[in-house]
């Protein structure tokens, strides 16, 4: 016995890897303790909606990371996995008897079974090439489905779609989810669980194997691996949480239509998740959390939200093309020199007046949009909390004056704060 090996705490090394369960499981305490706890905070109906819809896009996000950030695969379509998911649940819903003998909360899982089908059979001659012409294909069988909607009414319901009643399943302890705080802590218990699966497979040989695809392919084949099965069983799996985001897209909102299958939702999941920030795995839930908020609670105070979310998502692209994920990490390195103080003020100096030219620039699309769409005899319109006549000359030159002074002076610090920033992140600069 002489042998066996032991763990001595005195030894910084082997106590980090003594505690390393710890800190793997850590961020997942949190982001439970966090779910359970949020609709203390925000208590209305309408925030759990929209808590609802953040966190089935983040399974679908996270979905879709599969095949894009993982596996190098871009689609065009992967909204029909989720949405022929959503419509078998919302069938399954409609079956009396068949709906009666389980609980709802094991309903996602044939969401799941029927997107995992229809991913194994479109990916059985999809998968043999990445790039172009995965791409092309995706957005084929995405229109084709689609398509499909309008014809194949008796599963898709034409253009009025299928509705359903979550209420008629099997009580589950007693609950028949009839209040929207239930619906809530059933998308929460989802997310995390799909959460936990999609980033323990992502540890798996396959999911380690699907980056290597994405790389360098020739390599992974000249190792010994199947570059096309690898893609085929990221694939698979991809379409089986996307499946799942349907199902709980059914419970939710007990109705499905055409436009859960079309190329807008395929476009809006690609936008999530870029914007997230693919090369991390907790970039599409950022990005999730993001266009949700903008989706729901900025399209309440401007019919332009979709403008300003098509240009973050193009201000991300061009000068963040890691996303959001990517930006945080960028600090990393200046939080583990201990230089992040050097970075306060050059921050203030340079992102305050540019957050302010920008707001400027929103004046004016704004202005501009109510001068050229308000009804005649409207002139009068409400911005920032302030009301003022659009057609007069004032407000114009206000705005103009925010927006110039404000990027101008953005401008002029910038290099101040390059410098600082390349200070911070060299060894030996802590103050």
């Amino acid at each position: 016995m002489s042998d066996q090996l032991t763990t001595d705490p005195s030894k910084p090394a082997q106590r980090m890897r003594a505690g390393s369960m710890t800190l793997t499981l850590m961020p997942w305490i949190i982001a439970a303790i966090a779910l359970i706890l949020m609709p203390f905070i925000f208590t209305s109906n309408s925030a759990l909606t929209i808590m609802n819809q953040m966190w089935i896009t983040v399974i679908f996000a996270l979905a879709y990371n599969m095949l894009l950030g993982q596996g190098g695969m871009l689609s065009f379509g992967h909204a029909v996995y989720a949405g022929v998911g959503g419509f078998a649940c919302m069938h399954i819903m409609n079956m009396s008897d068949l709906f009666a003998s389980f609980p709802l909360p094991v309903l996602p899982i044939f969401g799941g079974l029927f997107g995992m089908g229809l991913a194994m059979i479109v990916g059985a001659f999809s998968t043999r090439n990445a790039g172009t012409v995965f791409a092309m294909i995706s957005l084929g069988v995405g229109e084709l489905i689609a398509a499909c909607s309008v014809i194949i009414v008796a599963f898709f319901g034409g253009e009025e779609g299928i509705s359903g009643d979550r209420t008629y399943a099997m009580p589950f302890f007693g609950n028949e989810f009839l209040q929207q705080i239930d619906v809530y802590y059933l998308t929460s218990f989802w997310v995390i669980l799909a959460a936990a699966l999609m980033y323990l497979w992502s540890r798996t040989p396959v999911g380690r194997m699907a980056n290597a695809v994405r790389d360098n392919p020739e390599r992974a084949e000249f190792l010994g691996y199947s570059a096309r099965w690898v893609r085929f069983y990221s694939f698979v799996a991809s379409g089986f949480f996307a499946g799942i985001a349907g199902g709980l897209f059914a419970i939710n909102y007990e109705i499905l239509t055409e436009e859960n299958l079309n190329t807008a939702s395929s476009g809006v999941i690609l936008l999530v998740t870029f914007l997230g920030g693919v090369g991390f795995f907790f970039g599409p839930i950022i990005g999730a959390i993001v266009f949700t908020l903008v989706q729901t609670v900025l399209s309440l105070q401007t019919e332009l939200w979709a403008f300003y979310a098509g240009s973050l998502f193009v201000a991300t692209v061009m000068f963040f093309p890691g996303g959001l994920a990517g930006l945080l990490m960028m600090h990393v390195p200046v939080f583990k020199l201990g230089n992040a103080k050097q970075l306060i003020e050059p921050y203030i100096k340079t992102l305050l007046p540019a957050a302010i030219g920008i707001l400027g620039v929103c004046a004016l699309v704004e202005m501009t949009f109510h001068f050229r769409h308000a009804s005649i005899g409207d002139d009068e319109m409400t911005l920032f909390w302030t009301t003022f006549d659009s057609h007069t000359l004032l407000p114009w030159l206000i705005a103009g004056a925010v927006a110039l002074i404000g990027i101008g002076i953005a401008k002029r610090n910038a290099p101040e704060l390059k410098e600082a920033w390349d200070a911070a992140n060299t060894a030996g600069d802590a103050s």
